[in-house]
């Protein structure tokens, strides 16, 4: 399998949503990771029609789930029910049993309903009462979430964000991008949507992951990927303002996350190998969320992503 087998994927979604290519890149390097995604934007930026022409693009099942404030963890991971003809209880599946997973403004829910997404996503499993269930073999989380100062949004727990493996951002677009809005969105209110010319089966992409997984990755960038991690939680070493922003730093699933999505990265440009440049275009995606700033930080107006770019440049490169 090549990049271009993907070809299909990308051509549905671009004519679903114009512009946010940054965006696409990061929903395919996580499905080539088989790892989940957490997208941060404002309403109305197209972030769920991007992860709905994804699901359409592949094949399997997809369910939506609209998170609310009363939500129950039941309503994700299903219940037992008492069958009288039976006289006894049998599992009823929730939507988290489908292959694609919207979890649509998931910070509009308490953390009692995310607690229910941990084992799921972590371990591809779930456990009810005193049985376990296996989730299938091809399981994403795609989570849109609206930023924190929106009304009615909650914090998302660290132990759940640290399961995404990657967070991406989605901005407005440009005044260009935004014409070309308008125009698709008269072309699409005049005709039915075009279905994807191919869907991507399973087979195919295990296919294509576990040529990403073969993809060489050097050992000395082994190391230069634990001394990026090493370096969230250790800032100070590198430079006095670092040591004086961040608060927590990145878990080892970090340090997983940018090995796997760096290969990912590297196959989609068609390289053979993996190399720094690929390491550190995945690195804010992967850090952003698992990093966490002091009020002192905030204060003088620094993001996590501006606290990433710097210590991008302080860590040496083998």
């Amino acid at each position: 399998m090549t990049p271009t087998d993907l070809q299909s994927v990308r051509d549905h979604i671009a004519s679903r949503i114009i512009g946010q290519q940054a965006f696409i890149d990061s929903m395919l390097v996580c499905l080539l990771s088989d790892g989940h995604l957490l997208v941060e934007g404002m309403p109305g930026l197209a972030k769920t029609t991007a992860v709905k022409a994804l699901a359409e693009a592949l094949e399997g099942d997809f369910h939506r789930i609209q998170f609310t404030p009363d939500l129950l963890p039941s309503d994700l991971i299903g219940t037992d029910i008492y069958r009288h003809d039976k006289g006894e209880f049998e599992f009823r599946q929730g939507p988290l049993f489908h292959n694609l997973l919207l979890a649509d403004e998931v910070n509009r829910a308490p953390a009692k309903v995310q607690s229910a997404l941990l084992e799921a996503m972590a371990e591809h499993q779930i456990t009810v009462g005193q049985r376990t269930y296996p989730l299938p073999q091809l399981f994403m989380v795609l989570a849109t979430q609206n930023p924190v100062e929106q009304e009615g949004t909650y914090h998302l727990p660290e132990a759940q964000l640290d399961r995404f493996l990657m967070q991406a951002v989605v901005t407005y677009p440009t005044r260009e991008e935004e014409l070309q809005i308008l125009e698709l969105d008269g072309r699409q209110q005049k005709q039915n949507y075009d279905p994807p010319a191919k869907r991507l089966s399973q087979a195919e992409l295990f296919a294509m992951r576990r040529a990403v997984a073969e993809l060489y990755l050097d050992p000395k960038l082994h190391s230069y990927i634990v001394d990026l991690v090493q370096a969230t939680r250790q800032p100070k070493l590198y430079d006095k303002d670092l040591g004086r922003w961040c608060r927590f730093g990145a878990s080892p699933r970090a340090s997983i996350a940018l090995a796997r999505c760096a290969r990912a990265r590297a196959w989609l440009d068609g390289d053979d190998f993996v190399a720094p440049h690929h390491i550190q275009s995945v690195a804010p995606e992967i850090l952003r969320h698992r990093i966490l700033l002091t009020f002192e930080a905030e204060a003088e107006g620094i993001t996590t992503d501006a606290f990433i770019k710097k210590l991008l440049s302080l860590v040496a490169i083998p």
